[in-house]
């Protein structure tokens, strides 16, 4: 998978791979653009269904490689390249998984989904691979957490403003400065606090991250347009927090998107219980994944390490795999669930 790029809308190849790598196990497999699926052969209606997630696509490399990032090496252990870490180390867990755990009878339905451009968050990944799934009642997200938990995840909407002065010449008291009025706004994204906090995720937090007005040092901007990073937790839908938006600030607010919501599961969920019992700590991730695009109860785990995502010389040790599909495998083994 390493040696065949697969940037985010670009995952062809690496997908037809995967295909007839999958198919060769003697897996039934169905394909609906670059997403892959395959659902357990002894797949019954009346039995929960669960989803086991992770991605193909990988972003750009950095200037910063000192290795071939398109070259699998495995030094001391490691395998480094492009995308092992995130998320190629939870594709082929999983993929081992579902072949470890449909070998014998379960008490649920398994659904193996490898989806495409996760990382742009496109519309022709998850959000087009889970309608062509069955029901799904809990899914597991590989995703490089060190084998931790995350039982909830923020999600993020990004609203662009815009504030509107009146031009004039910087020398003479005329005009009204479009970056002073955007001021009073700015600091209102700095300093208000949602009331309700998150006990895993914490409060929703807001950035304001670009800021932009002005044309000539001499003339008093007419207009200035900033951009808030908005990180929410999951007592707040989308609507609420831009509805909170727009009636404390006077610049205009417009949305990009509010597909990608925070998500939540009960820590009484069958899987966490199962999880505590190892003696492991759950936690909420800042981070986004494919979680933002399902409406079910879902978790993020996965082998390797968040921080070596998107890095120069990224790898995953090779131990981290082998001990990732030991977890998936025991934990999902004759789990209980029910339907949903």
């Amino acid at each position: 998978m390493i040696e065949i790029p697969s940037l985010s809308r670009e995952e062809t190849a690496v997908a037809d791979f995967i295909q007839n790598y999958l198919e060769n196990l003697g897996l039934e497999i169905s394909r609906v653009g670059n997403n892959l699926f395959s659902i357990c052969k002894d797949y019954s209606e009346s039995k929960p269904t669960i989803l086991l997630n992770s991605h193909i696509d990988t972003v750009k490399p950095s200037a910063l490689w000192t290795k071939d990032p398109f070259k699998a090496t495995e030094e001391d252990g490691k395998l480094y390249g492009l995308g092992a870490n995130d998320a190629g180390a939870s594709v082929v867990s999983l993929i081992a998984t579902f072949v470890n755990l449909t070998a014998k009878p379960q008490p649920y339905n398994l659904v193996l989904g490898i989806s495409c451009q996760e990382e742009v968050s496109g519309k022709e990944g998850m959000e087009l691979l889970i309608t062509k799934l069955p029901k799904i009642d809990f899914a597991i997200v590989g995703e490089p957490t060190q084998m931790q938990l995350a039982v909830a995840e923020r999600g993020l909407m990004v609203v662009d403003c815009k504030a509107k002065g009146k031009s004039g010449h910087a020398a003479r008291e005329e005009g009204i400065n479009a970056i002073y009025e955007a001021l009073e706004d700015i600091n209102w994204f700095k300093n208000y606090k949602f009331p309700k906090v998150s006990p895993i995720l914490g409060p929703v937090k807001m950035t304001v991250s670009i800021i932009q007005a002005g044309t000539l040092h001499n003339v008093v901007p007419d207009s200035c347009t900033f951009t808030v990073d908005i990180r929410l937790n999951e007592c707040y839908t989308h609507q609420e927090v831009f509805d909170t938006i727009q009636a404390n600030i006077k610049s205009e607010a417009k949305a990009r998107s509010m597909r990608l919501k925070p998500s939540a599961t009960d820590m009484n969920h069958p899987f966490v219980v199962e999880y505590l019992k190892t003696g492991g700590e759950v936690f909420g991730s800042s981070t986004l994944s494919d979680q933002a695009l399902l409406s079910i109860p879902s978790v993020k785990i996965g082998p390797g390490d968040s921080a070596r995502s998107h890095t120069a010389d990224e790898y995953i040790r090779l131990c981290e795999i082998e001990q990732a599909i030991e977890t998936y495998t025991k934990l999902l083994d004759g789990l209980e669930l029910v339907r949903s």
